[in-house]
């Protein structure tokens, strides 16, 4: 499943890359509170660098987190299940809930990019940062890999129900 090991591969890359973010973020964040509550000085840029920054470590994320299985699950009964009962509940739950979630969001995230992209958006504030169509590019791009790794994650529960004694890592 060469395209399968690709998807995973850009999942992993992405997210590390949004991983290594975090530190900027947290260093923004502590400019922005000492300069507010220090020195009594607010930043409108720094507080959109704080949002920015932090839009891109979630979309970058996403995609690695649920490859990874590091994602918040609702199911109680999934730790309990075997292997082929995991991987039958994986793929009713990307087909009939990820997908059609993710491909919504894909699609129109695109289009609110390409929108944005036209006007050459910016903050609506003065001092705020300009191309505000950058992270709403990061954000399509995000919700794309999300959607992704769906399919990755898809074609290896397959893989588990179709061929008993096959892993989920394809193994």
């Amino acid at each position: 499943m060469h395209v399968v090991e690709l998807v995973d591969r850009l999942s992993r890359s992405v997210g590390l890359a949004g991983a290594l973010v975090q530190p900027l973020l947290m260093l923004t964040i502590l400019v922005n509170v000492l300069l507010r509550y220090v020195f009594n000085l607010g930043m409108i840029e720094l507080e959109e660098l704080q949002w920015h920054m932090n839009a891109v470590v979630v979309m970058c994320c996403l995609a690695w987190a649920y490859q990874r299985d590091m994602h918040v699950r609702v199911d109680a009964l999934h730790g309990r299940m075997g292997e082929r009962g995991r991987a039958l509940a994986e793929v009713l739950g990307v087909l009939f809930l990820l997908l059609p979630f993710a491909g919504f969001l894909t699609l129109n995230s695109w289009k609110i990019f390409e929108y944005s992209w036209r006007l050459k958006e910016g903050s609506p504030m003065p001092s705020g940062l300009p191309a505000r169509y950058i992270i709403k590019g990061v954000m399509a791009a995000g919700f794309a890999l999300l959607f992704l790794q769906g399919l990755s994650v898809l074609l290896k529960s397959l893989a588990v129900l179709i061929r008993p004694g096959r892993s989920a890592d394809g193994r």
